[in-house]
């Protein structure tokens, strides 16, 4: 136990990279140990499940406990994962231009995509009113949320205080869960990283080098200037040390699994520890990790822009701002698992008129570049979840205070000459 403790003890960042460096020097070491990569596979699984499980009770929970006030961050919140979500898109067009990419297409992909952005929706909405047991059992984070929300504003209506108790204490108990599995993120990562290592190697960063930096290039200056820029406008502070608290302690586990929807709980600990209300970043955490895709909406345009490139397809200046609308929008119904974005390419592809068989192939390279392209997609989108639910709360505590300080002002000791007229 006196171990256990002291190892919990360690910062769990610091814990993380130990296991990381390990991993990646078990790789180069002893890549035939495949067995080190069950590891990740039982941490990502475990994360996998507790997840949906954890978002439906804690948003059930807090809408039915909240009281008024949630409303402006909650606005605030999503108008700001749209604007970075269309900006990303806009920064992939401006990179596409100015570094255009062409690709070897070769063998087209044997997945199926969406057709049109109408299928998108179609299924969005699908999804949204599927069965709330199916939605949960399935990861199903769109039907989630809405169900969850009705559930609360039901509970809200006609519960009993004392039922309301009971959920809020249910949701305690899962979260206390998701804390005693996230104290094995360090041997996960190693895991996860082993595999990484041991299986690709260092091949994909020659291959498809160009493309990559690109893509890795659009995201950054996403995630590193334009978003610092948005909650700069909002907060008029330097929001830099948000911002790399949450690259540490968000994005660095979301790097290696991959997944949005795992790293749910790694974002709720996180807004915990930032000290943010758990009624409002329960329900705009999991809801961010839906529609907050701005390294989806990289990919897609980037991508996209490279096959026009590759077979000629001259793209003008209307038709590439009509692309970014619409990689924002299917970027929002991208799925939250890895490789979520990829399939959405042959439907951008196809508003620029570009054929299934050609689009496809760029499919079946992102897969290739994946390990790579999807890690820091998924990690910065993951990061920018807890990036802007904090700017969010953080713009509307400056607002109160704001008003609270005219209020102030305006007390009654105020002589009433000086008084603003009511």
């Amino acid at each position: 136990m006196n171990i256990l403790r002291k190892w919990t003890e360690i910062s769990l960042v610091l814990r993380i990279f130990i296991g990381l460096v390990i991993g990646a020097t078990l790789a180069l070491v002893v890549p035939q140990w495949t067995v080190i990569s069950m590891l990740g596979q039982i941490f990502v699984s475990a994360l996998k499940a507790i997840a949906p499980v954890l978002v439906a009770v804690l948003v059930t929970a807090s809408i039915a406990k909240a009281g008024g006030g949630l409303g402006p961050r909650f606005r605030t919140v999503i108008s700001r994962y749209l604007l970075s979500t269309f900006i990303a898109a806009l920064l992939a067009v401006a990179g596409s231009f100015l570094f255009p990419v062409r690709l070897a297409l070769k063998d087209a992909a044997s997945q199926t995509a969406p057709g049109s952005l109408t299928d998108v929706f179609t299924n969005l909405f699908t999804n949204m009113v599927s069965n709330p047991i199916q939605s949960t059992s399935t990861a199903n984070y769109i039907g989630i949320l809405f169900w969850a929300i009705i559930f609360g504003l039901a509970m809200k209506k006609v519960a009993s205080k004392h039922t309301i108790e009971v959920m809020h204490d249910f949701a305690e108990v899962i979260s206390q869960a998701v804390k005693w599995i996230i104290q094995f993120a360090p041997f996960g990562i190693l895991g996860l990283v082993f595999s990484s290592v041991s299986e690709s190697g260092l091949e994909v960063f020659t291959t498809y080098g160009h493309l990559l930096l690109l893509l890795v290039g659009c995201m950054l200056a996403n995630t590193l200037i334009s978003n610092p820029l948005i909650s700069y406008l909002m907060l008029r502070r330097n929001p830099y040390p948000l911002l790399f608290t949450c690259l540490k302690e968000s994005g660095i586990n979301a790097f290696f699994t991959r997944s949005s929807a795992a790293n749910i709980p790694i974002n709720m600990n996180l807004c915990k520890k930032l000290g943010l209300d758990e009624d409002f970043y329960s329900v705009s955490i999991p809801l961010g990790a839906t529609i907050n895709m701005d390294g989806a909406a990289v990919t897609i345009t980037v991508m996209s822009l490279a096959v026009a490139h590759t077979v000629g397809v001259e793209v003008e200046f209307l038709p590439a701002l009509m692309l970014c609308i619409i990689a924002t929008l299917g970027a929002c119904g991208a799925s939250g698992v890895a490789g979520g974005s990829l399939l959405l390419i042959p439907m951008a592809c196809s508003f620029l008129g570009i054929d299934d068989d050609v689009s496809m192939q760029a499919v079946a390279i992102g897969f290739i570049i994946g390990v790579v392209q999807d890690s820091v997609e998924t990690a910065l989108n993951s990061c920018g979840d807890v990036f802007f639910t904090a700017s969010a709360e953080y713009y509307e505590r400056r607002k109160r205070q704001s008003a609270a300080h005219i209020s102030a002002q305006r007390s009654p000791s105020t002589p009433a000459d000086t008084m603003p007229p009511a």
